[in-house]
């Protein structure tokens, strides 16, 4: 199975009374099968996922499936803090018709979250798992870094086929690079490092500016691994004020505003998470003027 390419871990639209909205889920997908994205990622950190219950996750794995084209290639949240519940997950994934699953590190009990324990878990997730897994390193959410250490362990598994990096650190990136098979896959999860880190050896990237600027970042994507530095480096910086905006400063809550302003559905964060206040949407309001096709 080939990654190469820019994925979009979709939001989860909420109607106003707090209940997810499939339908403008089918409609923001519609508008994505006409971009160059590789596919979608569901129930990733972007889709607000930990603050989903998992009947209703099932159901939008299913919508997706279904709103997808073909050619898409869709990956599904899997991760949960115990092992066999992770398993289940993934293979529910699988019966509904999933070709990947990305599991993320369990957090909780961070002090027990050795290289040990993290390889054992990926491991037996692997062993039962009905498709193949991709790791999921995201420190800012779970403040557990996957390493190359990790990754050698574990990496010549046949079912364990990628990681998504989402650190930020490219010479992090490139010892995972280094560490792991040939045939080991590594995406990341940082557009403002994306041409630095398929410079270094990633494949793609799945990207939560790719919501709002599909064809920007497949462009920076195609780019750089058509080695034209100097464009890929201009479009990267174009992309660098959404980056720093959409990451820790006002995160998901401000994606969501900017696809509502871009004619995608974001609509409203599920609490705790508030959405962003009337200063903050003329900042992000600004943004979209300079960034926006």
């Amino acid at each position: 199975m080939k990654l190469d390419g820019v994925f979009a871990p979709l939001t989860t639209p909420f109607s106003a009374d707090g209940s997810v909205a499939l339908d403008r889920l089918r409609e923001n997908i519609g508008r994505y099968n006409q971009t160059r994205l590789r596919g979608y990622v569901i129930n990733g950190s972007t889709s607000e996922s930990v603050l989903l219950r998992w009947d209703e996750v099932y159901r939008i794995w299913e919508t997706a499936k279904e709103a997808a084209v073909p050619g898409k290639l869709l990956i599904a949240g899997s991760g949960a803090e115990s092992t066999s519940e992770t398993i289940e997950h993934t293979n529910r994934a699988a019966s509904l018709g999933y070709e990947l699953a990305l599991v993320r590190t369990p957090s909780f009990y961070k002090p027990a979250m050795s290289d040990q324990t993290l390889a054992t878990h990926y491991l037996r997730v692997a062993e039962s798992s009905r498709i193949p897994i991709l790791l999921y390193s995201v420190p800012i959410f779970t403040n557990i870094t996957v390493k190359a250490s990790l990754v050698a362990s574990v990496a010549k598994h046949p079912n364990i086929i990628g990681i998504k990096d989402s650190s930020g650190d490219v010479a992090g990136i490139s010892a995972i690079i280094d560490a792991a098979p040939k045939s080991f896959q590594t995406l990341v999860g940082s557009a403002s490092t994306l041409h630095e880190s398929l410079k270094a050896g990633a494949v793609g990237a799945i990207l939560a500016l790719a919501d709002a600027f599909p064809e920007t970042c497949v462009d920076v994507y195609e780019a750089s691994r058509a080695a034209d530095p100097t464009r890929a480096s201009q479009l990267q910086k174009k992309l660098s004020a959404a980056s720093e905006m959409f990451g820790a400063r006002y995160g998901i809550v401000g994606l969501k505003y900017a696809l509502d302003r871009l004619g995608y559905f974001g609509g409203p964060p599920r609490p705790p998470l508030l959405p962003v206040n009337e200063t903050e949407q003329r900042e992000i309001d600004a943004m979209l003027v300079k960034v926006a096709p």
